[in-house]
């Protein structure tokens, strides 16, 4: 079973080929995935690793925890679900906020 990482504190400049190279050495990298800014298509610092099984897993987290990248200091730990469930946790859309969108003022 597989079991996917979280990867923070990139360099910008870090691409998903030079994260999946330093993992490799723990183990079978099954993906790689950037996270990377809607708008503006840069990096936004962080990553998911998802390696082959949790035994490679827990060697890439003991390798790479800490480990200088790209000048940053990576931090590396097993990925958590989303608590909020996803999108849409704000208020968001058209909702009155108290009179900020009242376009009379």
């Amino acid at each position: 079973m597989s079991t996917k990482l979280y990867v923070g504190n990139l360099s910008f400049q870090t691409t998903s080929a030079d994260l999946e190279q330093a993992f490799v050495g723990a183990g079978a990298v099954q993906s790689v995935r950037l996270i990377t800014d809607r708008d503006t298509g840069r990096s936004r610092g962080f990553a998911f690793v998802e390696m082959a099984s949790q035994a490679e897993a827990e060697e890439a987290i003991k390798q790479l925890n800490g480990k200088e990248v790209g000048g940053r200091s990576l931090t590396v730990n097993t990925a958590r679900p989303r608590e909020d469930g996803g999108r849409g946790a704000g208020l968001g859309g058209g909702a009155d906020r108290g009179g900020y969108n009242n376009k009379s003022w």
